[in-house]
């Protein structure tokens, strides 16, 4: 959800900056006044309910979903899918919310748009309390906060996630076979350690994410989405033959039942690889199902395909914080320095990803963490606050209030709870991978 827009009843982009698909933000650098000068990207164009349904699938398939079978070992064969159906309505409800209050500030300021940011900041403004109406500025900077840390922490998964694969599949290569229907144990050829894989591809990332052409990014969109397709319908092949069971759309008033059915699709994409991938490989399911998968040439074919397209994701997930930081600092600058400035910070967050992830090399307890500290303050806790201080003036009735103070509860326990299990296993590790965030630490 976090990357996507909210129109009216769409979704906008939740950075504070904003550039045209026309033109690369170096382009626009010599029209900076401020952090938030650039233009909207996307504004002169407009996307079909198919097109707009793929983007809200592309937010929300990623490397979480192929970690949802260790989440379901944690929880149980029972309760953890009963969970995720259960988080996953709750999770679509906020959605909705987030959308209703855009919209309503949309038309009652008579906007095009407003992004997350300006919609939380517009519903303090509403508030009946004094003190938020007077601090409403820092709604945009808390959403710009937390949507920094999710996608920043994407990054960093992306590393531990392309370490782990490229090491097994280097490791493992004397040893594969085309038989992939014995998943045989392989004695692995030791290589290098894995933080020396996230070093490698370091220069690679920071060259990527020196595209700042949106046109040329959606290339490799377009590459990503073949190749993690083509990976996950593998994957499911295998799962289930193997089983011992057998921001904007021409037509946004369709934009509700667009979030509904793609949202149906995510989840029931979660529950069934999450709860196939555990009863296939049991106790010995790993942080990412794709490291459990026959040492067999097609399905590390399957790990490397994914990891391509988790590789130019990467340059997507870093361009909405790159878009909220990086101006604050060319704005800044001298003009001739502008276009080395933007270049210059794009490597140091690139690095600052990758040390994350050295620091933290397993890729269950990052993605636990990321889940835990940001997605649910973005997902959960902070939509149905926004509901009640939005309409809590027009007569909100009080059993809303009821329920989003519960859902908020129910966000802020995930983001307690994920933290400190997750934190505590960072300080003591323990021998067995865990994984906890805003949907699985309620069991």
């Amino acid at each position: 959800m976090s990357t996507q827009r909210l129109r009216n009843e769409d979704y906008r982009d939740y950075s504070s900056t904003d550039v045209s698909p026309e033109e690369s933000p170096s382009d626009t650098l010599n029209n900076f006044s401020s952090p938030g000068s650039y233009q909207r990207f996307g504004e002169s164009s407009s996307t079909t309910w198919f097109q707009t349904l793929i983007h809200l699938l592309k937010g929300n398939i990623g490397t979480g979903l192929l970690g949802l079978p260790l989440a379901i070992k944690n929880a149980g064969i029972l309760m953890g899918p009963l969970s995720l159906l259960l988080m996953g309505l709750v999770a679509v409800h906020c959605m909705g919310l987030l959308v209703k209050c855009a919209h309503h500030f949309c038309h009652r300021l008579n906007k095009p748009f407003l992004d997350y940011g300006d919609t939380v900041m517009y519903g303090l403004e509403a508030s009946p309390s004094a003190w938020l109406r007077n601090h409403a500025h820092w709604g945009r900077h808390i959403v710009d906060f937390f949507l920094i840390v999710t996608q920043l922490g994407f990054c960093s998964v992306y590393f531990v996630f392309l370490a782990d694969n490229f090491k097994q599949v280097i490791e493992a290569a004397n040893g594969t076979t085309n038989n992939c229907h014995n998943n045989e144990t392989v004695i692995l050829t030791p290589t290098m350690d894995s933080r020396l894989y996230m070093a490698s591809f370091l220069p690679f990332l920071v060259l990527l994410v020196f595209i700042r052409n949106l046109r040329v990014l959606s290339v490799f969109s377009l590459l990503a989405n073949v190749t993690m397709l083509v990976s996950l319908v593998m994957i499911y092949q295998f799962i289930v033959q193997v089983l011992p069971l057998e921001n904007k759309m021409k037509d946004p008033q369709k934009f509700s039942l667009i979030l509904y059915v793609g949202m149906a699709i995510v989840s029931a994409l979660s529950i069934s690889l999450g709860t196939l991938g555990y009863l296939q490989f049991g106790a010995a399911i790993q942080g990412s199902i794709t490291l459990n998968l026959p040492n067999c040439w097609l399905y590390q074919s399957v790990k490397l395909l994914y990891s391509i397209g988790i590789f130019f994701t990467y340059a997507l997930q870093f361009y909405v914080p790159a878009e909220i930081i990086i101006p604050f600092f060319v704005s800044r600058a001298p003009e001739p320095w502008r276009l080395v400035i933007d270049l210059s910070v794009r490597t140091v967050l690139v690095c600052l990803t990758c040390v994350v992830a050295i620091l933290v090399p397993r890729l269950d307890l990052v993605l636990s963490l990321v889940g835990s500290v940001s997605s649910s303050a973005l997902a959960l806790i902070i939509p149905p606050l926004l509901e009640i201080a939005t309409y809590y003036s027009e007569g909100l009735s009080p059993l809303a209030i009821i329920k989003d103070a519960l859902i908020s509860m129910l966000g802020f326990l995930g983001f307690v709870v994920g933290t400190g299990v997750t934190l505590y296993e960072l300080i003591q590790p323990s021998s067995a991978p865990i994984f906890i965030n805003s949907t699985s630490a309620f069991v």
